[in-house]
């Protein structure tokens, strides 16, 4: 892994942390949910994130997300994770995991339309609005994108699961020429193949069968 600077912890003491919590026994998209968390955190720093948008990286999925349950730790650990990693990468950490899905797409948007007076990202459990500043949502979308960029080529959902959603993402963050090149590898369709789903598609059969995240 590329060793970053100026995290609260060693990098070694962070992964180490994850190892202790059984993360390499954790299937995620044809490897083990460690080995994901560490290639987020790693293609962040590869593309100039900054320490806490990385640690937030290799956190982003440390409580459960949207749809990933096979790993979930209590939310009652957060003091020891904002101890690890720092209140600021253990906020986009938290967010990533109990955010509604739906409402990111909607934050970036606004956010791009300049409607920054309302980013209505909410919780999906409580529907309890999520604070975030600008430059927080914009982190989150980062950590967000990455998250998708590292997997994509793998993921059973396929490469067509919230494309414009990621695509309003990469613009906001400045990640539009990776979005290209990264979406570029995607195999022609097989004139057999099923149409893959697209973001309008159904939001059960969404959870059921992605969110290695």
């Amino acid at each position: 892994m590329t060793t970053p600077a100026q995290l609260p912890r060693p990098l070694e003491e962070l992964t180490a942390f994850l190892q202790s919590l059984g993360t390499e026994d954790v299937e995620h998209t044809g490897g083990d949910f460690l080995h994901h968390l560490q290639a987020v955190h790693d293609l962040l720093l590869q593309h100039g994130a900054p320490p806490h948008v990385a640690a937030a990286g290799l956190f982003h999925s440390i409580y459960g997300t949207e749809g990933f349950q096979e790993f979930s730790l209590p939310l009652s650990q957060r003091p020891q994770v904002r101890d690890l990693i720092g209140p600021e990468a253990e906020l986009l950490a938290w967010a990533n995991c109990v955010m509604d899905r739906q409402t990111l797409d909607q934050a970036v948007d606004a956010a791009l339309t300049g409607a920054c007076e309302h980013l209505p990202l909410r919780e999906r459990e409580t529907n309890t609005p999520i604070e975030l500043t600008r430059p927080q949502l914009i982190d989150l979308a980062q950590v967000h994108l990455f998250d998708w960029l590292e997997q994509v080529h793998r993921s059973p959902f396929g490469w067509s699961y919230r494309r414009q959603a990621y695509k309003q993402m990469a613009h906001l963050t400045n990640h539009a020429t990776l979005y290209t090149q990264t979406f570029s590898q995607e195999p022609p369709p097989s004139p057999s193949a099923t149409p893959a789903r697209t973001a309008q598609g159904s939001r059960r059969t969404e959870m059921a069968i992605w969110d290695r995240a």
